[in-house]
């Protein structure tokens, strides 16, 4: 190593001011190390740094190939990793393949044959304001690096762009417009994740198709002989791709108690990412979902890569706390945002999906084609959910409880044959069935200050759905409705498509800004997992996108199921989760149907809390609410808006706690849900305003309670309380209590 080499580094290191002492010392020693190794160019090396100096990412050359590591508190977290991207040859004027040929080397790599030839710097600290979220101010603070590679083989140009946060990172790639690399289609991302060890995750598999699925936690080496025993090929739609594959956003922790959440955020005109383990190196790999053909991405240029983040922390209440997907994502495109409103909602759902009614009007045809078959001449089979009277008794029952909407699933024509037909004209989404009176039901909801929301199941038939798309919007604006829930059930046409293809993802935002058009929310279920998007598209008010709520009634989901979703699931929006279930012995009511859920109703009344959604629905029965008023009555004050979030304990897959206050008003609400095992859970009220007094209404589980057949025996007592209070309550895996806190005037 030279002289001159040795102050370069050191000029690296005290460029930036947020260095401590320490920081300084151990990132002297990697960077001479890194200098006198022959794979790494000292000179080359540039460094960046959270504001709050404890994370460091380390960007290099090694060996022409783009290389980046991170080190948390002065510890590598993330070892040295590669980035980059095979390609298929492009399909323009430029012959990938003659490149190759004159240069005598590989024109289909760009993970490869790089230089550094600029690099730019910007540090952010901004507050902005979200139409709807956990909070009404969010903090955006980074330092930023944008590094321009080069391959001198080929001429052509890219962008890595950096951003470090005080509780993790993001990179993404940017490739400008050039002649060299103008049209090109992606083979294979290849951004690596190098782990430091064999950790713990939280997963569940890669999947081209779904997300619904149970989590299991393992060491990474586990992944492998596990995997098998957790596909479940009954979903509607699967498409497994690898072994050791799984899906975003993944929760690891290492031994020594530091927090990693991947993900990936503003995922546009781009196929979602999954990523590939190889339990040798325990390294991950990005996978990006392909299409038909097995393409993964058609690119022009100028254009870039969505976000890959990693959420990085000692405190398990941080990855709840982080904003990075949403601060990764940009600002809202809508100029006027006042008719995006947060929605309480109930729905003519849940006996269909216990089995206690039916979407399908009739079980005389077993072969529809619309606007041939005359629903006017079979016989009603008596099951159909969606008629006149009953979605009249949820009307009156949204009313008096002051809820906003009501969902109608079955509304239309064409359920008798909807699944599993591969069938491209499936619904038309505006001709209602003989028995639901379209007219006089918005009219009568509307009368009683209540709208009804909106049901566009597609089957997986995209193709038919656009086709319909400005109708049945347009049919939404002449009926009074402006919420949708949608759902892509069942393999995807076009034939061969995946439901997270580049393809896919570009419908489902064509869905969302086509509806904004219109003044219309969506709720997308079956559709991508969410990456913050919301954030740029507030419309999009939900996601469906995991294991809900109706998988209680076919088997049930895990006990700490909803005590890993925030760490997981939620990371990139909210989730459509439809809790709220006071019935767990669903024989009482749907006969054959022997499922019985492992919860409580305090803990269901703790969802509200810690599943954040600006779309909550109750999702039971009005007789079953009928039955617990009571409890009934925290549903009805529970808001879906909120100023301020506060994290009181979190563990994944163990217990999260969190308090909110409203948005509209100075009352809090406490969440808390257990997960593999009972708990006791002891909390401080120190976010209450000082020297001011509270009523404290507290919902918790019966001594005698239990998740067997205990779930309905619950307690609830009102006491006062201060910011100097603590509470110390118990909760049943698979339960949990819930907490409203109100001013004494």
């Amino acid at each position: 190593m030279q002289k001159h080499d040795i102050t370069i580094i050191q000029n690296i290191l005290y460029r930036d001011s947020y260095y401590t002492k320490s920081i300084m010392k151990s990132r002297l020693l990697l960077l001479l190390a890194a200098a006198a190794s022959p794979l790494f160019s000292a000179v080359a090396a540039e460094t960046l740094t959270s504001p709050d100096g404890d994370i460091v990412l380390t960007f290099d050359i090694q060996d022409g190939k783009p290389t980046y590591f991170v080190d948390f508190k002065g510890k590598q977290i993330i070892a040295p990793s590669h980035l980059g991207f095979n390609l298929f040859s492009e399909t323009g004027r430029n012959s990938f393949e003659h490149q190759g040929k004159k240069a005598g080397a590989d024109a289909l790599s760009l993970k490869d044959g790089f230089e550094i030839v600029n690099t730019t710097r910007d540090s952010v600290d901004e507050t902005w304001q979200p139409v709807w979220g956990e909070e009404t101010n969010i903090r955006n603070h980074y330092n930023e690096m944008a590094v321009t590679l080069k391959q001198p083989e080929f001429n052509r140009e890219m962008v890595v762009r950096f951003r470090a946060f005080d509780d993790g990172i993001g990179f993404r790639y940017e490739f400008p417009q050039q002649p060299n690399l103008n049209y090109f289609v992606i083979a294979d991302e290849v951004s690596e994740f190098a782990m430091t060890g064999d950790h713990t995750a939280y997963w569940i598999p890669g999947d081209y198709d779904t997300q619904e699925y149970n989590y299991t936690k393992s060491k990474l080496s586990e992944i492998r002989d596990l995997f098998p025993s957790k596909v479940n090929p009954d979903n509607a739609s699967t498409t497994v791709f690898s072994p050791t594959g799984v899906q975003t956003a993944l929760q690891l922790k290492t031994d020594d108690g530091v927090y990693l959440n991947i993900h990936e955020a503003g995922t546009i005109d781009y196929p979602t990412m999954h990523l590939n383990l190889n339990d040798t190196t325990m390294t991950f790999t990005s996978w990006l979902t392909p299409d038909n053909q097995g393409r993964k991405g058609y690119m022009q240029t100028p254009t870039k890569s969505p976000w890959r983040s990693v959420i990085i922390t000692d405190d398990a209440r941080d990855v709840l706390a982080s904003r990075i997907i949403y601060n990764l994502n940009e600002p809202t495109k809508y100029e006027d945002t006042s008719w995006i409103k947060p929605v309480k909602y109930i729905g003519v759902w849940w006996e269909m999906i216990t089995g206690a009614g039916s979407w399908n009007y009739t079980d005389d045809v077993y072969s529809v084609k619309l606007g041939e078959t005359d629903y006017t001449k079979t016989k009603p089979n008596g099951r159909h959910s969606a008629n006149t009277q009953k979605v009249k008794r949820y009307i009156d029952f949204a009313a008096e409880h002051g809820f906003d909407q009501v969902l109608v699933e079955g509304w239309n024509e064409g359920w008798e044959d909807w699944f599993g037909q591969s069938k491209d004209y499936v619904f038309d989404f505006v001709t209602p069935y003989p028995d639901f009176d379209l007219k006089y039901l918005n009219d009568y909801a509307h009368s009683k200050g209540v709208k009804l929301m909106m049901h566009h199941e597609t089957s997986g038939s995209v193709r038919n759905y656009e086709r319909h798309l400005e109708n049945a919007y347009k049919f939404m604006n002449d009926n009074g409705y402006n919420a949708v829930k949608s759902g892509y059930v069942g393999n995807i046409i076009p034939r061969g498509e995946y439901h997270y293809s580049q393809w896919l993802n570009n419908h489902y935002l064509y869905a969302v800004t086509e509806a904004a058009k219109h003044k219309i929310m969506v709720n997308a279920h079956e559709a991508t997992r969410p990456t913050g998007l919301a954030r740029t598209y507030p419309n999009l008010i939900g996601n469906e996108s995991a294991r809900g709520t109706e998988y209680q009634a076919m088997g049930g989901n895990d006990k700490w199921h909803t005590s890993i979703l925030p760490f997981t699931r939620l990371q990139g929006g909210p989730m459509d989760y439809t809790p709220g279930i006071f019935e767990f012995d669903l024989s009482t009511f749907t006969p054959g149907n022997n499922s019985k859920i492992a919860s409580t109703i305090p803990g269901q009344l703790a969802l509200y809390v810690t599943m954040y959604s600006p779309l909550q629905m109750a999702a039971d029965l009005p007789e079953h609410y009928e039955k617990h008023l009571d409890a009934f009555q925290f549903i009805k004050d529970v808001p879906v808006e909120w100023e301020r979030s506060v994290y009181l304990e979190a563990e994944p897959m163990e217990y999260v706690t969190i308090a909110r206050k409203d948005k509209n008003s100075d009352e809090w609400y406490v969440g808390s849900t257990a997960g593999t095992a009972d708990r006791k859970s002891t909390i401080s009220l120190s976010f209450l305003d000082p020297g001011r007094k509270y009523e404290a209404t507290i919902y918790a589980e019966a001594p005698d309670a239990n998740t067997v057949d205990g779930q309905t025996r619950y307690t609830i007592t009102k006491k006062n309380v201060t910011s100097k209070s603590k509470l110390t309550l118990n909760e049943l895996a698979g339960g949990g209590y819930a907490i409203s806190i109100k001013p004494l005037k």
